[in-house]
């Protein structure tokens, strides 16, 4: 026999360095996960443009990433605990890396983005059709043929983006619920809300190590190894005998039923405002894509990582029980929904266009409808223009118009983003009644508005976060240790299909009846939305999530009553917690010994109780 204190420290150096390369490799997979879902969601605008879809069909390309990992939830949480996990979170990896590959693939199939046109890309009519010409024929605009959607292969690439966002999702799957039931069920109790508070998630697989704190001994003999074996054999057969017990006593669970409901709640709540939030601050504040998607990182993702490290941090320290975890929780969250109405406060009006939302004599349409007979007038009746043309410009006296035509431009000069149309009959400012391409851009009161925006996005994030992990661990504390796969698996196949998949598309077809002005498809028929009511809109956008947030206050509270009248297994002191594992220790090492020792009857009676 060798020296027992070598043996600990080369078993616990052993630990540390299987420990580290696993939580290497998990970090990696989890920051991969989680950039390339944020990059997917920051494009949501741009691929509605490339091409040229409605919002609501947008929400179900979102959507087919909660689609893919729902197909595969509950048998990887169940009976991912079964098999060799890391193995499985591997392959999700490379999986996930697939559907990546396949929404790139239209960049690469596609030619360059051609902005809308509803002219027929055989006319050879040239750039002088779309300034107003008094001797234009309505007859040399050539009539667009339905036919071309179909033979128009851009009509059909969003498909690459729907699949591959799907297998991105049955990629992602492993790696939550399997990581989160590691670290219940392989890390100390007291170290669990930390782990699962830092992205570097470090939960090990029974396989390779053994449970946070617990030594096990290194003379474990050929004998016992093969018993261990057929038990295992034994374990795989009967994998499934108690699938339909647990799934039983979860939904017997109150708390855990509860729970599930609140998650849904406000899950449709956070889906709809994190998925649109890009979309929802440049139409209201008049930013780029590039400008929003920066602004909300830079403001967004340091006080989500920092709340969620000083929760975990918190709760470590201070060992919060179940009960107190959930008052916690409740009115962090409550403070959180209470500060997010202070949105309806900064807000700014819509694009002044003309025909649109504001008249041609410059007097603002209270209640913006898109009505045929305003977007044309006196000013520009000469010029038989097309009415359904989006290629905006912007007049000299601060109002844009749907076309240089509409505004009655009759000359340009310069080329590319830098033409200018001038002698714009529509256009009555001191100046030379000229106009650029593009929308007027809105006044610095709405930058600061947004500043103002970004301070709530801050505070917010920042206290959503520290919430975040004392309500998780209401869920993982109320359920038994041989459920937690299963019920994490659960919760988020109720998350998904309750939330995930229909929130994008039921919000994006709410955002589609703010539409002002729909955009048109080479063959005339509708693509993406090129205006939109943006008051209608931020009472949607801020309105539902409050509403459904709101609403799941109330099964909040009946399980802060269902707590304070039961008592929770897992519920234990850092005292109890330390002796429970030191009397394990005890006696494993007694069973050790016996295994050096001839077995009478009573050792193997003894052994038996062990």
């Amino acid at each position: 026999m060798g020296d027992p204190g070598k043996r600990v420290a080369t078993h616990g150096v052993t630990c540390f360095s299987k420990m580290k390369m696993f939580l290497l490799a998990l970090t990696m997979a989890y920051l991969a996960k989680a950039l390339s879902g944020v990059y997917m969601v920051s494009m949501l605008t741009q691929i509605e443009r490339q091409f040229n879809i409605p919002t609501s069909i947008v929400g179900f390309i979102n959507g087919s990433f909660e689609i893919g990992n729902l197909l595969l939830i509950i048998f990887v949480s169940y009976f991912g605990s079964k098999l060799h996990r890391p193995i499985m979170i591997g392959a999700g990896c490379v999986v996930m890396g697939l559907g990546c590959f396949l929404i790139s693939v239209p960049h690469f199939l596609m030619g360059r983005y051609e902005y809308e046109k509803t002219i027929s890309p055989s006319s050879n009519l040239s750039s002088n059709s779309f300034l107003c010409l008094k001797n234009r024929s309505q007859t040399l605009m050539p009539t667009p043929d339905p036919g071309d959607c179909e033979k128009e292969i851009k009509s059909l690439m969003w498909i690459y983006v729907l699949v591959g966002n799907l297998i991105r999702g049955i990629g992602e799957t492993p790696i939550v619920p399997l990581g989160i039931s590691y670290i219940e069920d392989f890390a100390k109790s007291e170290n669990s809300p930390l782990y699962i508070g830092d992205l570097t998630i470090t939960p090990t697989d029974t396989r390779w190590l053994p449970k946070e704190g617990l030594e096990d001994n290194a003379d474990v003999t050929t004998s016992d190894k093969e018993k261990h074996q057929g038990k295992a054999r034994k374990e795989k057969r009967g994998i499934t005998k108690d699938f339909f017990p647990f799934m039983k006593s979860l939904f017997s669970n109150p708390i855990y039923v509860l729970f599930v409901l609140v998650s849904v709640l406000q899950i449709n709540s956070f889906t709809t405002t994190f998925v649109f939030l890009p979309k929802y601050l440049e139409l209201q504040y008049g930013k780029s894509t590039a400008e929003i998607v920066f602004l909300i990182g830079i403001y967004n993702l340091p006080p989500v990582i920092t709340g969620y490290l000083i929760g975990g941090l918190v709760m470590k320290k201070f060992k919060f029980t179940v009960k107190k975890a959930a008052y916690v929780a409740f009115c962090l969250s409550l403070t959180e929904w209470l500060l997010f109405l202070l949105n309806f406060m900064w807000t700014c009006d819509n694009f002044p266009v003309a025909g649109l939302t504001t008249s041609y004599e410059h007097e603002r349409i209270q209640q913006p409808l898109y009505v045929e007979k305003k977007i044309l007038a006196n000013c520009n009746t000469r010029c038989n223009c097309l009415t359904k043309t989006w290629d905006p410009v912007c007049g000299d006296n601060g109002i844009a118009y749907m076309s240089a035509c509409l505004a009655g431009c009759e000359k340009s000069v310069g080329t590319g983003i830098n033409m200018v149309f001038q002698n714009c009959s529509c256009i009555q400012s001191s100046g030379n009644s000229s106009a650029v391409l593009g929308l007027c851009k809105k006044g610095p009161d709405c930058t600061i508005k947004l500043h103002y925006f970004f301070i709530m996005v801050v505070i917010c994030s920042f206290i959503y976060s520290l919430a975040a992990l004392p309500g998780y661990m209401v869920l993982l504390r109320c359920i038994k240790s041989e459920e937690k796969s299963l019920g994490v698996g659960l919760h988020a196949f109720f998350i998904r299909v309750f939330a995930g998949i229909p929130a994008p598309i039921y919000f994006g077809a709410l955002i589609d009846r703010t539409c002002l002005h729909w955009g048109n498809q080479k063959c005339g028929k509708p693509g993406a939305c090129r205006m939109y009511d943006i008051n209608y809109f931020r009472s949607i956008f801020i309105g539902l999530p409050a509403a459904l947030r709101g609403s799941s206050f109330l099964p909040t509270i009946c399980i802060l009553i269902l707590l304070r009248k039961f008592q929770l297994p897992e519920e234990t002191d850092s005292s109890e917690t330390e002796f429970t594992e030191m009397k394990l220790t005890e006696k494993k090492s007694e069973y050790m010994d016996m295994q050096r020792s001839p077995e009478s009857d009573n050792d193997r009676e003894l052994k038996t109780r062990l």
